[in-house]
């Protein structure tokens, strides 16, 4: 480093700004490579395999997996670290040793970063935040995807269709869809689910369990979707609207109903004769005619 750019280390003179929101760095070079984070730009590849990495330390520390250079070794199944503590953090995945205890819960963790992620719980802190707007995160990879929102990239592509995610779990559920497994099941009957959410609801048919509660009533509900709806009953607010007039609608159901009227549709038909009906309680009630309930 050179003298004039060593006297910055004492002065905290930062002449060399980036042009997203609170970036100012001391060296051009500093400047340059923190640009990166917002091209997601990777100039240096590596000359073994096809990785590119922002940095070149990165680089550097990737090239030790391609050379003798990873030292120390896992017997049983010869994996290899590139340094010691790697390999001490690893053998706890096997062992179950979790040595890092939290002070305010006692929960205990295999990594200190773990321990780190997981104290922010406790703390509400938030140290990452978003360069684009005023987003915050407790941990850097929940910052990742949320950048992911503002540039549109989705790098997780589906091989069996042309749709791309911008988080990978999205591509796993997406995957689903394709392949029909259902890994979620219930304990308490034989329903199995595509989606951990989808679980979550229905334990709640077993438990009674109503997390969200209004704030203007005491209605209470099982899913967060079904309080937004609530919620339009007091606002009087309706979102939904007819193209072919100006009729307005709370729910998207009701305004499929509504436009029965301009298409004609009749989708509920009469499993006793021919006649066929817009709503479905049109459906019902006449067919009281054929069996004779009031």
């Amino acid at each position: 480093m050179s003298r004039f750019y060593h006297l910055r280390t004492h002065t905290g003179e930062k002449t060399f700004h980036c042009n997203m929101p609170k970036g100012t760095f001391a060296q051009k070079s500093h400047l340059t490579r923190h640009v990166r984070t917002h091209t997601e730009e990777k100039p240096f590849q590596c000359s073994v395999c096809e990785a590119t990495y922002t940095q070149k330390d990165s680089l550097t520390k990737h090239l030790e997996a391609h050379t003798a250079e990873k030292s120390f070794h896992r017997d049983m199944w010869k994996t290899a670290f590139a340094q010691k503590y790697h390999l001490t953090s690893h053998l706890r995945s096997h062992t179950g040793e979790k040595p890092f205890q939290c002070s305010v819960c006692k929960a205990t963790f295999g990594g200190k970063g773990q321990l780190t992620n997981h104290l922010r719980t406790h703390t509400g802190e938030k140290p990452f935040q978003c360069s684009v707007c005023e987003a915050t995160f407790a941990q850097k990879g929940n910052l990742a995807r949320h950048l992911r929102t503002h540039i549109g990239e989705k790098p997780f592509h589906c091989d069996m269709c042309e749709v791309s995610f911008g988080q990978k779990a999205h591509l796993s559920s997406h995957l689903r869809t394709h392949t029909g497994d259902k890994p979620f099941h219930c304990d308490m009957c034989d329903a199995i689910f595509t989606h951990k959410s989808h679980l979550s609801f229905h334990l709640r048919t077993h438990t009674g369990e109503k997390p969200f509660h209004c704030e203007m009533c005491e209605a209470t509900f099982a899913r967060k979707s079904h309080l937004s709806l609530h919620l339009r009953s007091h606002t009087g607010e309706k979102p939904f609207h007819c193209k072919m007039c100006e009729a307005a609608f709370a729910h998207t159901a009701h305004l499929h109903r509504h436009l029965r009227i301009h298409t004609g549709e009749k989708p509920f038909q009469c499993n006793m004769c021919e006649a066929t009906f817009a709503q479905k309680g049109n459906l019902t009630r006449h067919l009281r005619t054929h069996t004779g309930a009031s």
